[in-house]
């Protein structure tokens, strides 16, 4: 049975929740992933204390087992940013079309307070996914690498 679970900084995790949560995003990104140790830093940020900081966490569990994940960090922003940004979304490939990453997108929707935005490359199935939920494509986005 699919369990759904969230971490915030209210929760303080531990190392190894976060360390669980990164392994996980850091085998089911696939070709969309970031190394390790970026995925911990954005947890960092997500499940930190500090008032500069924030966010939360969506898990899927199904028998104890992560198969999804999705990570929102707060931007400290509004109105002209949105003041959320979804930096990662996982599922397990076994479970996928079945239905977790649109619970986990519904979950962290409902649990953001304000406006969010993602980055999706234009070939990522789950572009779908956002769609379906009302995610819009206004804007191109453009960054300078230093």
């Amino acid at each position: 049975m699919l369990q759904i679970e969230t971490l915030s900084a209210l929760d303080q995790a531990t190392y190894l929740q976060k360390k669980e949560v990164a392994d996980f995003l850091f085998v089911h990104l696939e070709k969309y992933g970031d190394p390790h140790e970026h995925i911990m830093k954005c947890l960092d940020y997500a499940l930190d204390q500090a008032v500069d900081k924030g966010g939360f966490v969506v898990l899927a569990r199904e028998h104890g087992k992560v198969v999804g994940a999705v990570v929102v960090n707060k931007t400290g922003m509004s109105g002209y940013i949105p003041e959320n940004i979804l930096v990662y979304i996982a599922v397990d490939s076994s479970q996928r079309g079945k239905g977790v990453g649109k619970k986990l997108m519904q979950t962290a929707i409902d649990l953001a307070q304000g406006d969010i935005a993602l980055h999706v490359e234009p070939d990522n199935p789950a572009k779908g996914l956002y769609e379906s939920l009302g995610f819009t494509n206004k804007y191109l986005e453009m960054r300078l690498v230093k």
